[in-house]
């Protein structure tokens, strides 16, 4: 088959490092244009990621040596590729721009960034559990003016340690949960050498993340009226977010109340049981099994539990019923690759599989 061309915009950061990873051999796509900041446009790939490459596999050959464009210059970016993922460190408002740009030059984009998570008629997308949502997308094409241009967004790389555990029990209508999450370094785009204030220590205040985690979980749960995605109104989420000293992998402790209260066994079940379309449509970057429960009382474990189904997994474990809540249970899943860069993946091989995204 003729692979589709992808951008990669903000190739030098760490989400555009993991994605060139990703996309190195990937049977669906293959890299055409790498795009970064103006300061690092006109150098090849490797100059401009001299002492900066963060990941734990060696830097691709093919794109060590590729020209690095600044991804401002949409006009150029967008005429050399069929769509774009999008990790830019930037602005709000300046992201939102940037993204619009390349849609409106008929250029898919597949952000990891925040600055249109809450718009209405952009589905954020966890593949195996709101694929409904990209129904929208009809509806952002009306309104940017495009036929094939559009942007859809991943949510925060943290809630995809508790919401996939959630997902399979909306049938039992939950009503208000307190979650706590533990995130790794790599979720602030840095390594532990890069942050050595966080040797023998832990933040109790990531900037931004609580309200993502109380608020984008309703929007994946939500559903499409008139065009837009209607985020759901149950569970009321509280929540705490932790910064601690471990290189990948985030950490949720979740309590949780039903109004329908099901059997443990029943929950445990569901879990295992849970599938969804990546899984029917054997998507390259899909994990076979999405939930893995485990049974014993010390696990899952952040270093031994993070890589499950090759990082695109999700596990969970210490279901319990508790003395406040209904239960209570951790969950873990790898952030740069299930929350960040493997997420846009498969989100991509969703939407390619699914006639969104085509060759120009």
């Amino acid at each position: 088959m003729t692979k589709l061309k992808a951008g990669i915009i903000g190739a030098t950061g760490m989400v555009g490092q993991r994605l060139i990873t990703l996309l190195s051999e990937h049977p669906y796509f293959e890299i055409s244009v790498l795009a970064a900041s103006a300061s690092s446009a006109g150098k090849s790939y490797a100059e401009a990621i001299e002492g900066r490459w963060k990941m734990t596999s060696p830097l691709p050959d093919a794109a060590a040596n590729m020209r690095v464009y600044d991804a401002a210059d949409a006009d150029t970016v967008a005429g050399m590729c069929d769509f774009v993922f999008c990790a830019v460190n930037m602005g709000k408002e300046e992201t939102r721009a940037l993204e619009e740009a390349y849609a409106k030059r008929e250029t898919p984009v597949i952000s990891n960034n925040s600055a249109n998570r809450s718009t209405p008629d952009v589905p954020m997308l966890i593949p195996e559990i709101n694929e409904q949502h990209l129904e929208v997308i009809a509806y952002q094409r009306k309104r940017l003016g495009t036929k094939n241009g559009f942007i859809c967004v991943k949510p925060n790389c943290s809630i995809q340690s508790y919401v996939p555990m959630i997902s399979p029990l909306l049938k039992y209508s939950p009503t208000r949960m307190v979650v706590s999450t533990y995130q790794a370094i790599s979720g602030a785009g840095k390594t532990i050498r890069e942050m050595p204030e966080m040797v023998d220590n832990v933040k109790p205040y990531i900037a931004g993340e609580e309200e993502k985690s109380e608020k984008e979980p309703l929007k994946v749960w939500g559903h499409v009226e008139d065009g837009m995605i209607i985020p759901a109104k149950a569970p009321v989420i509280s929540a705490h977010c932790v910064r601690v000293p471990v290189s990948d992998g985030h950490l949720a402790s979740v309590f949780v109340d039903f109004e329908n209260v099901p059997p443990r066994e029943e929950i445990i079940a569901a879990w295992q049981d849970f599938k969804g379309k990546p899984q029917t449509l054997a998507l390259p970057s899909a994990p076979k099994q999405f939930i893995t429960y485990f049974d014993e009382p010390d696990r899952p474990q952040t270093a031994l539990d993070r890589d499950i189904e090759g990082g695109m997994g999700v596990a969970v474990g210490r279901l319990e019923e508790d003395s406040v809540f209904d239960f209570k249970f951790i969950g873990i899943s790898h952030n740069t690759l299930r929350g960040a860069a493997g997420g846009g993946v498969l989100s991509a091989e969703l939407l390619y599989r699914e006639g969104y995204i085509v060759s120009k």
